[in-house]
């Protein structure tokens, strides 16, 4: 699926984006963003790029538990994710800095080597050239930044992997077309999963992009991976 149809069916579902993510993943997908930002590292008065940020959640994540010394800008090619986004900000009860911005993830509006870390959760899956999207990280981050992504990967133990293309293939995508109205969404959602690189062979390309130190931390069982890297 090209860019500018994907942008349109994150447009369209973007109203009930959030209720499902939470409710297609057991509400698992709040536990690996909190992992996530766990892991993050990032200095006092330091700067986060939150990719693919959506309606937030990963941004109001690091606000919750880093607080507002560190200032999240937060990036993605859906205006409507972002208008929901900006609701939720203003409504957080804990002081936090996220500045909303419409833009690719190819082409954002900032200075190389700017960034103390750069995440993305649940979109790089999304992005056909993932190695060139990569290197744009690379090139954002300062000297001893960190990228970190989460993304949706097959299990490796084999009951679990049946279980999960029964549910991907059969159940979430009506489950989906039911709550949202839209038919191609979760159609597509487990297509680009299956399509998604092993975590070794994604590690690989974030050592191709310049990355060091990088590792991947499966979560529930690898349904869900947490990779690292430093520049």
């Amino acid at each position: 699926m090209e860019g500018k149809h994907i942008q349109e069916m994150f447009q369209a579902i973007a109203p009930r984006y959030d209720f499902l993510n939470h409710f297609l993943s057991l509400r698992r997908d709040i536990h690996w963003r909190r992992v996530l930002v766990k892991a993050l590292r990032a200095p006092s008065e330091g700067r986060v790029l939150d990719v693919a940020t959506g309606t937030g959640d990963v941004a109001l994540e690091i606000g919750r538990q880093k607080g507002r010394s560190i200032t999240v800008w937060g990036i993605d090619f859906a205006f409507r994710m972002l208008q929901l986004g900006k609701k939720k900000i203003v409504g957080a009860n804990y002081c936090v800095d996220i500045r909303p911005v419409q833009s690719d993830a190819f082409h954002p509006p900032f200075k190389s080597g700017v960034f103390d870390a750069v995440t993305m959760a649940f979109g790089i899956r999304n992005i056909a050239d993932k190695k060139r999207v990569l290197e744009v990280f690379h090139e954002l981050l300062k000297k001893g930044g960190q990228v970190l992504i989460l993304e949706l990967t097959l299990p490796k133990i084999d009951f679990m992997k049946n279980l999960y293309f029964i549910y991907f293939q059969k159940i979430l995508p009506m489950i989906g077309k039911i709550i949202s109205g839209d038919s191609g969404a979760y159609s597509y959602l487990p297509d680009s999963v299956f399509k998604f690189p092993s975590p070794k062979d994604f590690c690989e390309l974030m050592r191709e992009a310049g990355f060091e130190k990088v590792y991947y931390k499966p979560l529930t069982l690898g349904v869900c991976t947490l990779f690292i890297g430093i520049k």
